[in-house]
């Protein structure tokens, strides 16, 4: 993965810690790779997190240890993670609640070199609330930005929310999205065209335009606002169709929507074979409220399938020219968007190259360890012989 030396910290290796909850957002993704690159520079790894996140994420197949915590802040939890810690040269916990827990498992815990344990925190996202919960989660951030000695935000916006909280340290820390633990079983151009047109036939769209959108199915990701957009396209010959791979409580809502206003929308469930859908789709879509550096807009980019989405969080930072923006909540531009890239495949072409481009400068996986790694090293200086 790197040839980057094993790093020595004194005459022990350094001892870590990554707490997670239940791994959404791409978190768990961006620990697997953390913890392999951490492991591979001598780094002792020790991830806290349910059982289910280790079955999904193979952290101990990246040599790092596990231990089960619940993803609580009651005191049976809290004293887990504690005991978790007791060794730890440095904590680093993953997403606000992660963080709030392990400022409590680490108050008044002194190090086994002396001085208190440093406390990182990565803000891979943002809490959406309203009214009275959104105090509530505005004293959450501020509690956890004010424990941190460094918060690391994955995009511009989610730094300056750090700063604004009162976070000592807040610096901007784009994490790279992993590479597929298993690549797909030939990228010969005749295999690749076999597994395009055997998805677009299960998904009924031989001959018709397909648009593609992953996400959970709730109100944040913006999936009604798809639906209001998809009214505009529905008039084409041919009738595109529009496939939404995840799950969530919005489901039954929605198709009820697709049934009764008879759009050309099938929710495909959880699905884990996002590549492949990526491959077989004309456009892909991203209609959400706030993204930090969401995972499909960078699969799309890397993969060279345009992409129209919103221009809300670090969405701008991520693709630069390389996609067509919308402004949130509105359906009208969104459709004329898709409308205009479907009508347009010298655009559409323009866009798949941009993007392969962009993605090329995003920080590779390697980079993003060396990144935390130099945090980790800047914060354990003072128990490092001279």
């Amino acid at each position: 993965m790197t040839s980057t030396p094993p790093l020595s910290h004194g005459q022990s290796p350094l001892r870590t810690v990554q707490v997670l909850g239940h791994g959404s957002g791409g978190s768990a993704a961006h620990v697997r790779s953390l913890a392999a690159g951490l492991v591979a520079r001598g780094v002792r790894v020790t991830v806290c997190a349910p059982s289910a996140v280790e079955t999904a994420y193979g952290f101990t197949g990246a040599g790092a240890r596990f231990a089960e915590v619940a993803p609580h802040t009651d005191p049976a939890s809290v004293a887990s993670l504690r005991c978790a810690c007791w060794d730890a040269d440095l904590v680093h916990a993953h997403g606000l609640r992660a963080g709030l827990r392990a400022s409590l498992a680490l108050r008044g815990l002194r190090g086994p070199r002396g001085g208190r344990v440093p406390l990182v925190i990565t803000w891979h996202t943002k809490a959406h609330s309203e009214g009275a919960r959104a105090g509530l989660v505005h004293l959450m951030e501020r509690r956890a930005a004010r424990a941190a000695a460094v918060i690391l935000g994955v995009c511009s916006d989610l730094v300056d929310r750090a700063r604004e909280r009162g976070a000592r340290d807040a610096r901007l820390a784009p994490v790279a999205i992993p590479r597929p633990r298993s690549a797909p079983a030939s990228s010969e151009p005749e295999d690749q065209d076999r597994t395009r047109h055997k998805e677009r036939a299960e998904l009924g769209a031989v001959d018709r335009p397909l648009l593609l959108a992953v996400g959970r199915l709730a109100p944040s990701k913006g999936h009604d606002m798809l639906l209001d957009a998809a009214h505009a396209w529905c008039t084409l010959d041919p009738q595109p169709l529009l496939a939404i791979a995840g799950e969530g409580e919005q489901r039954s809502a929605l198709q009820r929507r697709i049934d009764a206003e008879r759009l050309p929308v099938q929710l495909l469930g959880r699905r884990d074979d996002v590549p492949e859908l990526l491959a077989a789709a004309d456009l892909v879509v991203l209609p959400s409220r706030w993204e930090a550096r969401s995972l499909i807009a960078q699969e799309a980019l890397r993969a060279g399938v345009p992409l129209v989405a919103t221009d809300t969080g670090g969405t701008r930072e991520l693709v630069g020219r390389a996609a067509e923006l919308v402004r949130y909540g509105d359906a009208a531009a969104l459709a004329r968007s898709v409308r205009g890239l479907l009508a347009d495949p010298v655009r559409r072409d323009a866009l798949a190259e941009a993007g392969r481009v962009q993605a090329a400068g995003w920080p590779s996986e390697d980079e993003t360890v060396a990144q935390v790694l130099s945090v980790y090293d800047e914060l354990t200086q003072p128990f490092q012989p001279v």
